[in-house]
């Protein structure tokens, strides 16, 4: 883990959503706590068990969430994109983490300690109502994620998954390309699925001319298609 010059980085310019509503006295005492860290490819941001101590706020790069399961199976519960807030939930539950977090490429983290959060909190009836709007639009996601990974047929989760990646992080120059390149197993775990039916159901949309595959770059070529798939299950 590598801590960045704060200097280079308009770190309120990034984190304008709890930035704003500050007033002068509240922004320099953020600004006097926060840090940057820099995580590499693969590595451990949080694990699960841990005591939760910092909100944070990735700036750039891809995160995933995840929780181990039975035999070793991984589940992907989130993938977060910038700038989004995550790391928070358990501390105010006042529990440890019951997920654990990594950098799935290169990332850059804004760390800001919850003690300092919770003091800002309690001065700033703004800054709590945003984090109030967060968690329930996080909640309001992961019902209908437990419903969709739970009832959706294999065909359903994974177009579902494909549709995801595109909305949570875009397409390549080539407006079709998803710029995101998952491996098959994360893939998989992204789609509460095994890896060899993700290849099954992978090479089948493939043929079936919805996307095309080049090791693990993925191009959307009938997202309407996709979508009808998604949508019934």
């Amino acid at each position: 883990m590598v801590k960045v010059n704060l200097s280079d980085i308009n770190v309120p310019e990034l984190i304008a959503d709890i930035w704003s509503p500050l007033n002068d006295e509240q922004r320099e005492f953020l600004a006097n706590h926060f840090t940057l860290q820099n995580y590499k490819k693969n590595e451990v941001i949080h694990c699960e068990g841990e005591t939760p101590t910092y909100l944070m706020c990735l700036l750039s790069g891809k995160v995933k969430i995840y929780k181990d399961g039975v035999g070793g199976r991984s589940q992907i519960i989130r993938m977060i994109k910038p700038v989004e807030y995550f790391g928070y939930r358990p501390y105010f539950a006042k529990t440890d983490y019951v997920t654990a977090a990594s950098a799935f490429e290169p990332s850059l983290v804004c760390q800001i300690p919850m003690t300092a959060l919770m003091t800002l909190l309690t001065q700033n009836n703004d800054l709590a109502m945003f984090f109030i709007k967060q968690l329930s639009v996080d909640l309001g996601i992961a019902d209908e994620r437990t419903v969709n990974l739970t009832q959706k047929h294999i065909r359903g989760r994974l177009a579902e998954s494909l549709l995801f990646l595109k909305e949570s992080y875009g397409l390549e120059e080539d407006g079709s390309t998803l710029s995101i390149y998952l491996s098959r197993e994360d893939l998989a775990n992204l789609s509460n699925m095994t890896t060899s039916n993700a290849i099954r159901t992978l090479s089948q949309f493939a043929t079936e001319r919805l996307i095309t595959i080049d090791g693990r770059k993925i191009k959307i070529i009938d997202e309407e298609k996709l979508k009808k798939i998604s949508k019934i299950g």
